[in-house]
């Protein structure tokens, strides 16, 4: 069946839908990778998956023990924070290709502070160092979240899945989409990668890992900006 978000020009010289889908797959790897980081690192608060940090939070005022409401409260407003910077760049940024090298370059240069971080404060994370990674991985996230938002290819927001898997069972087998499933075996493949780091050489590990996905997706959303732009030039 045509898909109709795939096509080769939109008429715009933006980036062509077709670009997208693999990039922001490979986004979705970097948000299980920093959940796994917060979520067994950081004391039980997620800095990507708002829903669960929601939930968490009122789990931790009805007292429950080994949750904290300053952590989740701080992911809640860092992520928001990075959200808003997010959605400021994409009314900024008509390009495809040019806000998702922005928003990709925005959240590495985030992650290699938190990266840096982990490596100083180092295993296990605590005191200061705690906030200063929930707040920096909050922030990347929440701007990845805004940017993914603004793009709008459908079952690949990176950071909910809870959407994704009820079109998977409720449309049925010819609505099946085979994004959807990659957005889950995504998301799964970074939290396993990331909780194995994390319990193993340590939080600092994934973090790289996470910086290295999101850096490699800055760059190539910038190399097919570029090669659209060229494409478009009338000099040529």
């Amino acid at each position: 069946m045509h898909d109709p978000l795939v096509h080769e020009d939109d008429g715009e010289g933006q980036l062509a839908l077709r670009s997208l889908p693999a990039l922001l797959v490979a986004l979705t790897v970097v948000t299980g990778l920093v959940d796994a980081v917060s979520y067994i690192a950081l004391g039980r608060v997620f800095v990507a998956n708002m829903t669960g940090n929601v939930v968490l939070l009122g789990f931790a005022v009805a007292g429950e023990s080994g949750l904290s409401i300053a952590a989740s409260l701080t992911a809640i407003a860092a992520f928001g924070a990075g959200a808003a910077a997010g959605g400021a760049l994409g009314r900024r940024i008509a390009d495809r290709g040019a806000l998702l090298a922005a928003g990709a370059t925005g959240s590495a240069v985030l992650l290699a502070l938190a990266c840096a971080g982990a490596f100083l404060a180092g295993d296990p994370v605590d005191g200061d160092w705690r906030y200063v990674l929930i707040v920096t991985m909050a922030l990347a996230l929440g701007g990845q979240n805004a940017v993914a938002r603004k793009l709008a290819v459908p079952d690949l927001t990176t950071t909910v899945l809870t959407l994704t898997l009820t079109g998977l069972a409720a449309d049925g087998v010819r609505a099946f989409k085979p994004r959807r499933l990659v957005a889950v075996a995504a998301m799964f493949a970074g939290a396993l990668v990331g909780a194995l780091l994390t319990l193993g050489p340590g939080p600092a590990w994934a973090l790289l890992l996470a910086l290295a996905v999101t850096a490699g997706v800055a760059a190539s959303a910038d190399r097919m900006r570029a090669r659209r732009g060229a494409q478009d030039d009338p000099r040529l």
